[in-house]
């Protein structure tokens, strides 16, 4: 049994979903991975099964009803995850813009800086994203201080959606109360960890943009992010953060 579990979400990622669990399985270190498919049109789950038969305690699939976003996907796996015992639960996109080896370096950072949430971020050590539009760049970049100013949550990264918990913080997280989809969720799992006093490391990474399928970013994606962290500001004034569990 493996301490750590890998959770990719996928909505058509065909192109990209075998080479992403072989490059995990490739590590050094025997990480296991959850895909949770919402109902791909394009044959990604099918793929998934395929690749179970080889790697069949390693390599474990959930299958969604629809397209229900990537927050509810995240939640979906915590929840599975948690009912195993892994020590360590990891988020990371099936498309290569997380480079799978840096996996390793979260796991490190949560045992040698003893993190309870080791963020890798691209904004750590000055702008780190490959083959991002110059806009696209500056919009995440400023999207990032915007959370810091609202927030006053000490992360750089505010946005980034490659991260490495210990059970102990899902566990003491109420995932019932996280009610985000898009950027914004990744905003306000990082807002509740901290708000609940455990310690956030971030770990510079290099971003690279996807080379195959296509991008799910939208606009209302961003829409989410801006109105829903004063939202979640505003919100936070009136409650008591208390962990679930110790």
């Amino acid at each position: 049994m493996s301490d750590s579990l890998v959770i990719i979400p996928t909505y058509n990622e065909k192109e990209n979903i075998e080479a992403i669990s072989r490059a995990v399985f490739a590590l050094p270190h025997p990480f296991h991975i959850l895909v949770v498919d919402d109902n791909s049109k394009d044959g990604t789950a099918v793929i998934v099964k395929q690749l179970m038969k080889e790697f069949p305690d390693r390599l474990f699939l959930e299958e969604r009803s629809g397209k229900l976003g990537l927050g509810t996907a995240y939640i979906h796996g915590f929840r599975w995850a948690l009912q195993k015992s892994y020590a360590f639960i990891y988020e990371m996109d099936a498309d290569f813009s997380h480079n799978p080896a840096d996996l390793i370096r979260l796991r490190e950072a949560c045992i040698k800086e003893k993190a309870d949430l080791a963020i890798g971020s691209r904004y750590i050590k000055g702008v780190n994203v490959v083959n991002w539009p110059m806009g696209r760049v500056i919009m995440s970049y400023y999207a990032s201080a915007y959370v810091r100013l609202i927030t006053r949550m000490p992360v750089r990264d505010a946005t980034a959606g490659f991260k490495c918990y210990r059970r102990e913080v899902l566990e003491a997280i109420n995932l019932n109360k996280i009610k985000f989809m898009g950027y914004a969720f990744q905003i306000e799992m990082k807002f509740t960890t901290w708000k609940l006093g455990y310690k956030i490391f971030e770990v510079p990474i290099i971003f690279t943009d996807r080379q195959e399928g296509q991008s799910k970013m939208s606009s209302g994606i961003f829409k989410e992010a801006f109105f829903g962290v004063i939202q979640m500001k505003v919100k936070s004034w009136f409650v008591k953060y208390r962990r679930l569990k110790g």
